[in-house]
């Protein structure tokens, strides 16, 4: 199933898409007990498929993208996370600030958890998946990297307003059997920029949400970016960041396709 968030009649709703035109209207908490009614009706403007109860965000889980940055393979994931005002919807503007003139995209496979996970195994870890979005985790890498801007910690560069644009829905995970083989893609203009397939992920979505899971309590609502795959900007010779007039798609197969434009701040 893909769950859909939408305007209807001047307020969000959930919905069971049919097409990516139509969707059953969903009554109840997609966390909890919902069911699908017989109210089908046509898809108005896209939000974002969830309002996260956290956002966070997996680094350096890409092996080529490792190789690309210099990283060293971390041994366990490596955890930040993106304020909640960088929540962005789908076809709505990447704001470009006007204090940073790096900034890049980065096309990621996205987690939602469905129930609260806490000490979980990686065999049942994902019982606590609700099921997968696309999210592009755009990133100031001046305000990331440098630490007389950011202070030495990089979660400022990855917070920006707009920063965290997701959707278009969340497929759920009974729908994608095997997401640790899934082709992932980011095109700008037409260009193919990351070209990749989530086998090449250091850590699968299970062993993030159990690692994740052994030292916090990993809420349901929750979303994890999993980390980006190789051809992101800064490591282009030259560099390719992100300007205005840019369109930005992220793809992953069995799931769709994310669509931004890029704007200036005014």
């Amino acid at each position: 199933m893909r769950i859909v968030r939408f305007m209807h009649n001047g307020r969000a709703v959930y919905g069971a898409l049919t097409d990516e035109s139509m969707a059953f209207i969903i009554a109840g908490d997609i966390l909890g007990k919902y069911e699908l009614t017989d109210e089908l009706v046509e898809v108005g403007q896209l939000l974002a498929p969830i309002i996260p109860t956290d956002i966070l965000a997996i680094g350096l889980n890409y092996h080529a993208h490792a190789k690309e940055t210099g990283g060293t393979v971390p041994e366990n994931p490596m955890l930040f996370i993106k304020a909640s005002n960088s929540l962005s919807n789908p076809n709505d503007p990447i704001v470009l600030p006007n204090n940073s003139e790096k900034v890049d995209y980065e096309a990621e496979l996205v987690i939602v958890i469905g129930k609260d996970a806490k000490n979980v195994s990686r065999e049942s870890a994902l019982d606590y998946v609700l099921g997968y979005t696309i999210g592009n985790d755009v990133s100031a890498r001046d305000w990331q990297k440098e630490p007389k801007l950011n202070g030495g910690q990089f979660a400022r560069g990855k917070s920006f307003d707009t920063f965290a644009p997701i959707g278009p829905w969340i497929t759920t995970r009974e729908a994608i059997p095997d997401v640790d083989s899934l082709d992932i893609k980011c095109v700008i203009n037409g260009e193919t920029m990351q070209s990749s397939n989530t086998r090449d992920m250091i850590f699968s979505v299970a062993d993030i949400v159990s690692s994740l899971s052994t030292t916090m309590t990993v809420r349901a609502g929750s979303i994890i970016f999993t980390g980006t795959p190789e051809g992101v900007g800064a490591a282009r010779k030259p560099p390719r960041f992100l300007k205005a007039g840019d369109v930005v798609e992220v793809v992953i197969e069995k799931i769709g396709t994310l669509k931004n434009s890029v704007i200036l701040s005014k």
